[in-house]
This record gives C-alpha cells, sequence and structure tokens, in this order.
C-alpha cells in the first residue's frame, strides 16, 4: 500500500506545476458548474491560498528591492523608473484603443432589455496630488502592516539608495555593517523566493478549490445573458497580449521568440486567472522573472512591483468595452469624440486610482460619468465580474513582464542565452 502511495506521489511531482494548478483550475470549474452551492464548502481552501501569496507580496517586494539597489545607482533608477512608466502607460492606452475595436466589432449589450433606474454608489476617485501624497508614509511599519505596496517600494528604494551610498563613501566597520545588511537582506529575498514556490504547490489545491467556489456562485445561467460581453473582452486581451506583448515587444524589440516568453511566464499567468490579484500574482511574477526570463534583480525587482500597482492595462481595456456595452443598452451610439474621451479619461484614471481598492469599480464609474452612460451599467455586470476580472489580471501581469524585460535590456540587464529563452 506504502508502495502505491508513493508511486502515485512520484507521478504526481513528475510533472510539471504548471499543469497540474491547469488540470485544477479545470476540475474546479466543471465540478462548481455542475454541482453547484454544494461546493462551497471548499472555498476556505482557495481563500488560504490567497492569504498565503498576499502574505508574502511585502516581504518579497521590499526585500529584492533592496537587494537589488546593491548595483541600481541613483541616475540609473531615474532612467529605468521613467522607461517603465511611460512604457505602461502607452500599453494601456493601446489596450484600451483595442478594447474598443473590439466592443464595437461585437456589440455586446445589443438586444439586452435590463432595467436602469438602480444607480451605484462608488468612492469618489483621489486626486493625482492625493496619489503621491499618499505614496510617503506617516509610518513605515504601518506601510507594512497594510499591505501598501506603493508606500513600501517607496521606503525600500530610499532605504536601499542610502545603503548603496553608504556602501561607496563610507569606510571601516559602517562599509562592513552595510555589506552584512545587503547579504542579509539578499540571502532573505532567496528564501522568500523558496517560500513563493512551497504556496506555489499548496496552489493546486487552491486553484481547484477558488475555481469550484466561483462557478458554483455564477452558474451558467448568469453567463449566458453576457456572453457577448465576456467574449469581447476576452477577443481584445488575447488580441492585445498577441499583438502589444508578443508581436511588438517580444518578437520585435527584444527579437526573441514569443513562445519563449510565455513559457517563461505561464506560472505567473495560471495563477494571475486563478486570484485575480496582480498583487497577489507579484511573487510569482518576481520568481519568473528572475528563474525564467532571467532579468536582474535590480530592475524586476522596481519594474513588477510598480506594474502590479499603477498598470492596469487589462482595467483599463475592460473600461472601453463595458462603455460601449452601456451604450448599447440604452439605444446610444459613440462617437469618435466619445470614444477618444474614454481612452484620455481611462489612462488618467489609470495613475489617479492606482492602488486604490476597487480602482475598477471607480474607473468605470468615472467613464460612464463623462460619458453620461447609466452608472447602474456597473451593478449590472458586477455578477460576472469574477470571469472578467480574471482576463483583466492575466493582461496585467502579461504587461507587467513583457514592460521589465524591455526596460531590462534596454539596460543591459537581461540574459537570453539562459532560461526560457533557450527553449
Amino acid at each position: 500500500m506504502d508502495e502505491t502511495k508513493s508511486t502515485i506521489w512520484q507521478f504526481y511531482k513528475s510533472k510539471p506545476l504548471v499543469l497540474r494548478i491547469g488540470i485544477a483550475f479545470i476540475l474546479g470549474s466543471l465540478l462548481g458548474l455542475f454541482l453547484g452551492e454544494s461546493v462551497l464548502v471548499l472555498e476556505p481552501l482557495g481563500t488560504l491560498f490567497i492569504k498565503l501569496l498576499k502574505m508574502i507580496v511585502i516581504p518579497i517586494v521590499f526585500l529584492t528591492l533592496v537587494a537589488g539597489m546593491r548595483s541600481l545607482t541613483p541616475s540609473k533608477l531615474g532612467r529605468v523608473g521613467g522607461q517603465t512608466v511611460a512604457l505602461y502607460l502607452i500599453t494601456t492606452a493601446v489596450a484600451i484603443v483595442i478594447g474598443l475595436i473590439t466592443a464595437n466589432i461585437i456589440a455586446p449589450g445589443i438586444g439586452l432589455t435590463l432595467p436602469l433606474e438602480a444607480e451605484i454608489m462608488t468612492k469618489e476617485a483621489p486626486s493625482l496630488a492625493e496619489v503621491f501624497m499618499n505614496i510617503v508614509p506617516d509610518n513605515p511599519f504601518s506601510a507594512f502592516a497594510e499591505g501598501n505596496v506603493l508606500q513600501t517600494i517607496f521606503i525600500a528604494i530610499v532605504f536601499g539608495l542610502a545603503l548603496a551610498v553608504l556602501q561607496e563613501k563610507a569606510e571601516g566597520s559602517v562599509k562592513a555593517g552595510v555589506e552584512s545588511i545587503f547579504n542579509i537582506v539578499e540571502a532573505g529575498a532567496e528564501a522568500m523566493f523558496k517560500v513563493v514556490w512551497g504556496v506555489m504547490e499548496y496552489g493546486v489545491i487552491g486553484v481547484f478549490a477558488l475555481m469550484a467556489s466561483v462557478f458554483a456562485k455564477t452558474g451558467v445561467d448568469a453567463l449566458i445573458p453576457f456572453a457577448k460581453l465576456i467574449l469581447s473582452l476576452f477577443l481584445a486581451v488575447i488580441i492585445h497580449i498577441t499583438i502589444t506583448h508578443l508581436l511588438i515587444i517580444v518578437k520585435g524589440f527584444l527579437k526573441q521568440k514569443p513562445t519563449s516568453f510565455l513559457l517563461g511566464i505561464k506560472d505567473a499567468m495560471i495563477t494571475a486567472l486563478s486570484i485575480r490579484s496582480s498583487s497577489g500574482t507579484l511573487p510569482v511574477s518576481m520568481a519568473n522573472a528572475e528563474d525564467n526570463l532571467c532579468i536582474d534583480e535590480e530592475i524586476y525587482s522596481f519594474t513588477l512591483p510598480l506594474g502590479a500597482t499603477i498598470n492596469m492595462d487589462g482595467t483599463a481595456m475592460y473600461q472601453g468595452v463595458a462603455a460601449v456595452f452601456a451604450a448599447n443598452l440604452i439605444g446610444q451610439t459613440l462617437t469618435i469624440a466619445q470614444q477618444a474621451t474614454i481612452v484620455v479619461t481611462a489612462v488618467l484614471a489609470s495613475i489617479g486610482t492606482a492602488g486604490v481598492p476597487g480602482s475598477g469599480l471607480i474607473m468605470l464609474t468615472l467613464v460612464l460619468t463623462q460619458l453620461g452612460l447609466p452608472l447602474s451599467v456597473v451593478g449590472f455586470v458586477a455578477g460576472i465580474d469574477p470571469i472578467l476580472d480574471r482576463f483583466r489580471t492575466v493582461n496585467n501581469v502579461t504587461g507587467d513582464l513583457a514592460v521589465t524585460a524591455l526596460v531590462a535590456k534596454w539596460n543591459d540587464a537581461i540574459d537570453f542565452s539562459r532560461g526560457s529563452w533557450k527553449k
């Protein structure tokens, strides 16, 4: 009996983790659809997986970013930061345009009759000044405790750069102390990557439970009326990833095979699809960047946490799709000028709502208000948002890693002779 168990376990472990998680994703979805609410008893197992991932976000962001400061000078940090933010904004604008084009062709919302009286109360988006002021924490320890990624990035950069300056100018025991701190931080970062893969092993169970509970709550009946909306966003995400990330960035700028890039980030993409959280996926994205894409820590430790917070390709794309959906519901056709307004509003909103809980909802409210479209649409799509949000998150995470790879190439911080690139 023990020998049989050992054989089964060896067979299980011999399969790639991404395959095991993919199978769990499919089986969990089917179980939820066929058995319904009776499988909600599994939901705590999925919640535990998300909590484990969130638990390691702040430690891994702080440790890897401080470690990266060892070789990242202030001038280089400014160059990397400028390139990263510019690329994130450009890809966000492209994503919205692709979303609008796809929605105009598929025309989601036409033929649906929905009551438009109910209004949805949403939080007001913070001003751009408030967003920038909130980057600086009142208390570093409260930033860690609250899981505020932007504030943690700020603290890590300031502390890391201070250590880097001391490393160059200090002498004697102070210099030795700085070296010791950097060594401890680097060891801590490596330890956190080990924790990441331990959490991902549990992720097979977590993803199975998550998908079972999601489809048990949603059900097929809730999906059918919104099939064209789901299809619009799904196709827009596929087109954006294929054209913008794979063909333009990977094949065009990086001069690499798109399949090699996809192989390198498959763990992050499946995790994003499963837990629908860019921040929650961050530890897996960083592990993929180091182990598979062979990007230097000094680059990905900055670009990926920043991207998980401000890069909203998928979310911004959804604003365009949802705006067309809302217009079609009331029999209105959006003009070219109105659609251009969506692009500008969504790009600016993606900056202003960066890192704010419910940012997608705030962005959609801003766009619909700007166009004079019914805010009750927000309520109608809430039932299927767990499905739509998964597509958006995959887009966001893929964009984070594609931009990171490009910034790394521009700064000679990526090794194309190793990892998934040579496959």
